[in-house]
């Protein structure tokens, strides 16, 4: 018996999340795409103005979750009473999981839900996978949208033969022509599963698609119990540009926290901003990005400075105390300004997320839920 599938997309507050909203909203508007935010009670103001912006774009209500059912608790404080007053850590990433996971997981519940991550073509990671069997992922910013662990399964060997089948039944002659030495050719070491799909794609990524979903019918899977998709006629690969050139002329804009601020020292000029959404306190943010933080929000600085203590810094082996000292905030202010000069994209760019090193590589779950 065929089961309703929900196509949910969270809104974290960047850049790519945004993005894809408006993406899908102008290229599939026959999708009914429910919009959520997990709200961690500890974001920047920045944040939730975009997504008060993005709702009006969308005319449609971006449902708030939270992993605390009482308002009157901050979440991100409730957490870390219910951790022992354990701080988060790269080692120990909590917060992910109670502040973003298990919300959107309690959202869904046992409903058959298509999950849209905005990771984008030029990006090499998965974001995060649910274990769940009744959440898939699919990547709309990928020439490939499926994820790894489909691919990976359809790809297996045993089922070259398959392929050859499907191919010939969806394919138009010409493209069929163009797959049959690859699909005869086995995956292994040097024909990685890489090679392999991205030769189908070249060829025609619209047939690939058609055979994937034929391939998915008979599985356990969301989108097994779906009739017709439009994703299915999707070529299109978005890199980082294209995202901040739908932000822009959506007039939904970028966060403003993207903005670059000028700053100054011994003459010299640099530029800082903040490269991600999320928590204020973030401890994957980058040193310049605290400066930025102590001299942009000052209130939010004093508000992660209270965190810490004796066997607990938001930086590895150097409090915020010590960060904000005047001879070190003009030590990496420096330190930025060298990299910034030898940057050649700087010239080109209007974002300085463009020029910093890329912390949208460092994940946490924030980038994608």
């Amino acid at each position: 018996m065929t089961q309703k599938v929900r196509h949910l997309l969270g809104i974290s507050g960047g850049k790519d999340s945004a993005a894809l909203a408006i993406y899908l909203k102008n290229n599939y508007p026959e999708l009914n795409i429910e919009y959520y935010f997990s709200d961690t009670g500890k974001e920047l103001d920045e944040t939730l103005a975009l997504i008060g912006r993005l709702e009006t774009y969308l005319g449609k209500e971006i449902v708030r979750l939270s992993g605390v059912d009482n308002p009157n608790f901050n979440p991100f404080d409730y957490f870390l009473q219910v951790q022992g007053n354990y701080m988060p850590s790269v080692q120990n990433r909590w917060c992910t999981q109670k502040l973003k996971l298990e919300p959107f997981e309690k959202h869904v519940g046992d409903d058959q839900t298509i999950s849209y991550v905005g990771i984008r073509g030029d990006e090499d990671r998965e974001g995060y996978i649910s274990t769940k069997t009744n959440i898939q992922s699919i990547f709309p910013f990928r020439r490939n949208i499926w994820s790894l662990e489909i691919l990976h399964r359809f790809f297996d060997n045993s089922n070259m033969q398959e392929h050859l089948l499907l191919y010939k039944g969806l394919a138009d002659s010409k493209t069929f022509s163009g797959v049959k030495d690859i699909l005869k050719l086995p995956k292994d070491n040097k024909f990685t599963l890489s090679k392999k799909f991205n030769s189908l794609l070249d060829v025609s990524a619209t047939t690939f698609n058609k055979v994937m979903f034929q391939y998915l019918k008979d599985k356990n899977y969301p989108i097994s119990n779906i009739e017709e998709y439009p994703l299915l006629n999707h070529e299109d690969n978005l890199n980082r540009d294209d995202i901040f050139r739908l932000l822009k002329e959506s007039g939904v804009g970028v966060p403003e926290y993207y903005n670059k601020i000028e700053f100054e020292v011994d003459g010299q000029k640099g530029e800082y901003a903040r490269s991600r959404s999320g928590c204020f306190f973030c401890f994957f943010q980058q040193k310049i990005e605290w400066i930025w933080l102590y001299e942009q929000h000052p209130d939010k600085f004093k508000a992660a400075m209270e965190y810490e203590k004796d066997d607990f810094t938001w930086i590895q082996g150097e409090s915020l105390q010590d960060l904000i000292k005047p001879e070190r905030i003009k030590q990496i202010k420096e330190m930025t300004i060298k990299k910034q000069i030898s940057s050649a994209n700087n010239k080109k760019s209007e974002f300085l997320i463009h020029n910093l090193v890329d912390a949208e590589n460092i994940v946490c779950g924030n980038c994608f839920i």
